[in-house]
C-alpha cells in the first residue's frame, strides 16, 4: 500500500503536464524534474516511460470507474441529484481526459488507449440508461440521449478552451455556470425543473474551475 501511495503521488505531479501538453516530447529526464525526485528515486518506482504513462491511465480509469451513477431510487428527486453528479463528472472528464494526451497515448500507446476507451465507454452507457429512465419516467424532455454526451464532448471543450474565453471576455466559472443552466433546461420537463437543487451549485462550479485555471495560464 505504501508504494501504491507512492507511486500515486509521483504520478499526480506529472498529471497536469501530459494533460495539458501531452507526454510524446518528455524525457526521463522531464519526468524526474516534474515529479521533483532524483533519477534513482523515479527508477526505484518506474522501470520505464510506458510504466510510468501506464501509471497515469490506471489512475484515469480508476476515476472513471468510481463515476457510477445509481439512480435506480424511486424517488424523483435522485434524478435532479444525479443530473448533478453527471455535470460535474462531465466536466471533470473534460478537464482530464484531454486531446493531447488521448492523441498521444493512441499513438505511443494503443493498448493504453484501448483500454481507458473502454472504460469512456462504459461511462457513457450507465448515462445512457439513466437518460433513457428519465424520459420513461416522463422527467426529461424527449430528446435523442446519445445528441447529450455527444454535447458533453464536443460543445464542452470548446467552450472551455482559452481561445474561446478570451475571444468572449468571459471567465471559466461563468462559462460552466451557463453550461449547467443550459443543460437543465435542455433536458428536464419544465414541470420536473424543482427536483434541481441549485443550492450548493456554485461551490461546485467553483471547485471545478479552480481545476482549470492552471491549465488557462
Amino acid at each position: 500500500m505504501k508504494t501504491y501511495d507512492a507511486k500515486t503521488k509521483l504520478l499526480k505531479k506529472l498529471i497536469e503536464s501530459v494533460i495539458r501538453d501531452g507526454f510524446q516530447h518528455l524525457r526521463m529526464d522531464d519526468i524526474t524534474k516534474y515529479m521533483d525526485v532524483s533519477r534513482a528515486t523515479m527508477y526505484k518506482y518506474f522501470s520505464s516511460k510506458e510504466d510510468v504513462i501506464s501509471g497515469v491511465v490506471s489512475i484515469f480509469i480508476d476515476y472513471i470507474e468510481r463515476l457510477e451513477v445509481h439512480c435506480d431510487n424511486e424517488e424523483e428527486v435522485y434524478f435532479g441529484i444525479c443530473f448533478q453528479q453527471l455535470f460535474e463528472q462531465s466536466i471533470s472528464l473534460i478537464e482530464y481526459i484531454t486531446d493531447s494526451f488521448t492523441k498521444d497515448l493512441q499513438t505511443a500507446y494503443p493498448d493504453l488507449h484501448k483500454t481507458l476507451m473502454v472504460a469512456l465507454q462504459k461511462r457513457d452507457q450507465q448515462s445512457l440508461l439513466f437518460y433513457r429512465l428519465g424520459k420513461e419516467r416522463g422527467i426529461f424532455n424527449p430528446i435523442n440521449e446519445t445528441f447529450i454526451l455527444l454535447q458533453d464532448v464536443l460543445l464542452l471543450r470548446e467552450i472551455t478552451s482559452v481561445k474561446y474565453l478570451l475571444s468572449n471576455q468571459i471567465t471559466i466559472q461563468n462559462v460552466l455556470y451557463d453550461y449547467y443552466q443550459f443543460k437543465k433546461i435542455q433536458l428536464f420537463i419544465t414541470d420536473k425543473l424543482s427536483l434541481v437543487d441549485d443550492s450548493n451549485i456554485d461551490s461546485v462550479i467553483d471547485r471545478l474551475a479552480e481545476k482549470f485555471n492552471p491549465m488557462l495560464l
